[in-house]
């Protein structure tokens, strides 16, 4: 155990996030996210909603601010309404300016990115990419 590190972090979420690079992006998949199926590096964060996670991992480490769009949403298919756990994700990140990705296009930025965590969140389009800034 180490002090300051969020309890709700893994040992090995912290090890991926540590060995990411500036630039390098991961996935809070929600559970109905098809992690296996577009990411190699797959984490399991069950019994967690992303939300928790993501505040806990904003701790230890600054959203890219070279950036433009640091955080990327999936958008929404047809008449499907805004979901309301963005409204938590703006006020977690301080901003709405989150770009918002068609879902097929959303699926392929996710195979690049450096990993995906999965988790048991139930909202949907609750998934989120995140941009890992510089730690000064």
């Amino acid at each position: 155990m180490l002090n300051k590190i969020p309890k709700i972090l893994s040992p090995e979420i912290v090890k991926r996030l540590m060995e990411m690079g500036h630039g390098d992006t991961f996935l809070l998949a929600d559970a109905n996210f098809p992690a296996n199926t577009y990411g190699t590096k797959v984490i399991r964060a069950d019994g967690h909603g992303i939300v928790e996670l993501l505040k806990a991992i904003l701790v230890l480490m600054p959203l890219d601010t070279y950036e433009p769009n640091p955080v990327k949403l999936m958008r929404t298919v047809k008449n499907d309404p805004q979901p309301t756990i963005w409204n938590e994700y703006y006020k977690i990140i301080e901003q709405t300016n989150c770009e918002k990705i068609e879902r097929y296009s959303f699926y392929e930025i996710t195979k690049k990115c450096h990993t995906i965590i999965q988790t048991r969140e139930m909202a949907l389009y609750g998934n989120i990419i995140l941009t890992k800034g510089v730690i000064k």
